[in-house]
């Protein structure tokens, strides 16, 4: 039978679709709006998509219902994947019990100690993470905050000096904490005594 609607039929509401609004994937046409994952809903696009057969997911669901199963098999580089992709209505554990995990880690490894403890600035007290690090008396600061604690100038690796935990610029520092007398901390003459 001829096909007098226009354009091909969606493969996800099977209503036509036109050219104007056609993705397509594994020979099927699509809406835009509904190119989605078949299991979280999320939109979709070609860097994200993972066809199997004729359902279309992202990619991270379709590793969890069609990629490898056990211990080991994480959605990265040394990552261990224990979600089950239950909320996504993905039966994955055909056939085995569900255990019963602790709702409290037990093992807590270097790696979660320091994904929990996230170092502090010492002037905001904010954590500072590390697109966003400057080392300098020994403690991270946050780029914004690496400043001279008297005149507020952004301060480099080469004109900062610390005190009692704070950051000064050079000047600063010279002059509030530095030799006193002639050709010192900016005075120029010597005080006469009466």
């Amino acid at each position: 039978m001829p096909n007098w609607g226009g354009g091909a039929k969606c493969g996800a509401c099977e209503k036509t679709v036109y050219h104007a609004e056609e993705i397509q994937c594994n020979g099927r046409s699509f809406h835009k709006t509904c190119f989605l994952c078949m299991a979280c809903r999320k939109a979709l696009d070609s860097t994200t998509v993972a066809a199997h057969e004729s359902e279309i997911y992202c990619k991270t669901c379709y590793g969890r219902k069609y990629g490898p199963k056990g211990v080991g098999f994480g959605q990265g580089a040394g990552c261990l994947s224990t979600d089950t992709g239950d909320h996504l209505g993905l039966n994955l554990q055909q056939g085995s019990p569900k255990s019963v995990r602790p709702s409290t880690p037990t093992n807590t490894s270097k790696f979660a100690k320091k994904m929990v403890d996230v170092d502090k600035c010492p002037r905001c007290g904010k954590s500072v993470y590390a697109a966003e690090k400057i080392m300098g008396g020994g403690k991270p600061w946050h780029k914004t905050c690496f400043r001279c604690a008297i005149c507020g100038k952004s301060l480099e690796s080469t004109n900062v000096t610390d005190k009692d935990g704070e950051l000064y610029c050079k000047v600063c520092y010279a002059k509030n904490f530095g030799p006193k007398g002639i050709g010192f901390g900016g005075l120029t003459q010597v005080e006469k005594k009466e």
